[in-house]
C-alpha cells in the first residue's frame, strides 16, 4: 500500500480523542460477557477476520426509475471509484475487496488496474456481467432477453460477454462470476415459459464450461423488475434447480431485496447451505420491494436472523462454506461513502451478535421443544451492544473508532468535488 487516501495522522488523532471512552466501554462489555462464559477478545478476533466486498458502482449515486441526482465529487470512472472504496476500507477495515461490473469498469490494462487497487489496499471480488443493457455498437439487442432470448445472436453475444468477464476476472485475481439477467416478460403469452428457461440453461452451460477449475458461477435471482409478469430466474427454487443442472461450480446468490414481501430469507439460507449451493450474499434492505436501501436501515433484526443462519452454516460447513459477501445498494439521497460505511458497520454488528449466540443453549432448547428459551437464546445475543468490539477491532487494524466523524473531518468529498469532473444529470437507475 503506497498511497492511502485518508491521512493516518488524522485517524490517529481522532482515535486518541475516543480511546479512553472506548477502553472503558470495551472493559465493561468484557466483564458482562465473561459472566456468560464468553471471551470478548475471542469475539474481537472473529470480527477482525470478517470482511464484506463493496461494489464499484455503489461508490456513485444511484437513481430512481425516473431520475438520478448526482453529488459533487462523485466518481466518474473505475480509478476514482477505487479511491472512494479505499476510503471505506481504510476507515472501516472490513471492506478490502471491490466487485467490478463490466463493461462499466472496462479499462485497457487490467493487470495495471489490479496493481492500482493493491496500492490502495484493495483486491477484487466477484466480477459482474451486464447483459441487461444495450451497449453502443453491439450487434444484437437485449430488449427481448439475453441468455434466454429467442434471438440466437443475442444469446451468443451474452455468452461471449460473460466469458470475456471471466477472462478479465482472471487478470484481476477474482474467482467468481456473478450472473444476473433481467430476462422475462411483461405480458401473459409473450414467451413460452418453459422454452425460455431451456434457452437460459443452454446458454448458461456455455458460460459454465469456460470457468477455470477454481472458479464459481453465482446465479442471482430476482422476483421482478424489469420484467413484471414473469422472470426467468425469479426465486431461489429456480436458482437452485439451474445451479444443480449446471454443475458443482454453479452456486446461488441471495440478495436481500429480491424476494416477495415477508419471505423467510433466513430459511432460504439454511436450505441452500443444506444442498451445498449457497454461493454468496448481497446485503441491502427493503421496505416494499427491491429498494436497495442501506443494510440494516429498515429491518436490522432480519439481518441478524440471516447471520444467525450464516454463522450456523459456518460452524457446520457440510460440503464447504465460502460465501461471497457484498454490499449491494443504491444511494439516492446520501453520500455513497457514508452509506457504505454505515452498512459495513450494521453488517459486521449482526455477524458479531450472531457469533455471541449460545449455540449449546439454543440447540438444547430446540431439541427439547422449549420454544421460549430457544427464542431467548437469540434475543439475548441480539440485545447486546457490540459496538465496542467492532470499534476496538477497527482501531487495532488501523481504522477509525468513529468512521463517519473521521470521514467528515477529512473533507474527502469536498476535496474531490474540486478535483473531479462533474457527473451530469441522469435519466434513471445507476
Amino acid at each position: 500500500m503506497t498511497g492511502l487516501p485518508i491521512s493516518a495522522d488524522l485517524i490517529a488523532q481522532a482515535n486518541a480523542r475516543e480511546i479512553d471512552a472506548l477502553e472503558d466501554d470495551y472493559t465493561s462489555l468484557g466483564r458482562k460477557l465473561a459472566r456468560n462464559g464468553i471471551d470478548i477478545d475471542a469475539i474481537k478476533t472473529r470480527v477482525a477476520g470478517f470482511s464484506v466486498a463493496v461494489p464499484s458502482w455503489g461508490a456513485g449515486r444511484g437513481g430512481t426509475r425516473f431520475a438520478k441526482f448526482p453529488i459533487p465529487g462523485e466518481p466518474t470512472n473505475i480509478h476514482e471509484k477505487l479511491e472512494d472504496c479505499a476510503v471505506i476500507n481504510q476507515l472501516s477495515r472490513v471492506t478490502p475487496r471491490v466487485s467490478p461490473h463490466f463493461p462499466w469498469d472496462k479499462v485497457s490494462d487490467f493487470n495495471a488496474l489490479r496493481e492500482e487497487a493493491a496500492s490502495l489496499g484493495l483486491g477484487f471480488d466477484a466480477v459482474n456481467s451486464n447483459t441487461f443493457q444495450d451497449q453502443p455498437g453491439q450487434a444484437h439487442t437485449y430488449a427481448n432477453g439475453s441468455l434466454s432470448s429467442q434471438d440466437a445472436g443475442a444469446r451468443a453475444q451474452a455468452v461471449e460477454h460473460n466469458i470475456e468477464c471471466i477472462e478479465i476476472g482472471k487478470q484481476l485475481g477474482s474467482r467468481d462470476l456473478t450472473v444476473w439477467v433481467g430476462d422475462g416478460t411483461n405480458f401473459p403469452g409473450q414467451q413460452d415459459l418453459a422454452r425460455s428457461l431451456d434457452r437460459y440453461l443452454d446458454a448458461a452451460a456455455e458460460v459454465y464450461a469456460a470457468l477455470p477449475g477454481d472458479w464459481r458461477m453465482l446465479l442471482e435471482h430476482k422476483m421482478f423488475e424489469p420484467a413484471f409478469y414473469s422472470t426467468v430466474i425469479s426465486d431461489w427454487g429456480s436458482s437452485i434447480l439451474a445451479a444443480q443442472e449446471l454443475g458443482p461450480k454453479a452456486k446461488c446468490l441471495v440478495d436481500l431485496g429480491h424476494h416477495a414481501p415477508n419471505v423467510n430469507i433466513e430459511q432460504i439460507v439454511a436450505r441452500l447451505h443444506r444442498f451445498g449451493k449457497l454461493g454468496g450474499f448481497h446485503f441491502n434492505d427493503s421496505k416494499y420491494g427491491d429498494d436497495d436501501l442501506d443494510s440494516g436501515s429498515i429491518n436490522p433484526h432480519q439481518l441478524f436472523l440471516v447471520f444467525n443462519e450464516l454463522v450456523e452454516a459456518e460452524l457446520n460447513p457440510r460440503d464447504g462454506f465460502d460465501p461471497a459477501y457484498m454490499i449491494d445498494q443504491s444511494h439516492n439521497v446520501t453520500d455513497p461513502i457514508e452509506s457504505m460505511l454505515s452498512s459495513a458497520e450494521a453488517i459486521t454488528q449482526c455477524y458479531a451478535k450472531a457469533s455471541l449466540v449460545d449455540r449449546a443453549a439454543l440447540h438444547a432448547a430446540q431439541e427439547g421443544n422449549d420454544t421460549m428459551m430457544a427464542f431467548q437464546a437469540l434475543r439475548r445475543a441480539y440485545n447486546i451492544d457490540v459496538a465496542p468490539i467492532l470499534a476496538k477491532a477497527r482501531m487495532e487494524a488501523g481504522g477509525a473508532i468513529d468512521v463517519l466523524a473521521v470521514y467528515r473531518e477529512s473533507k474527502w468529498r469536498e476535496r474531490k468535488a474540486q478535483e473531479r469532473k462533474a457527473v451530469g444529470l441522469g435519466a434513471g437507475i445507476v
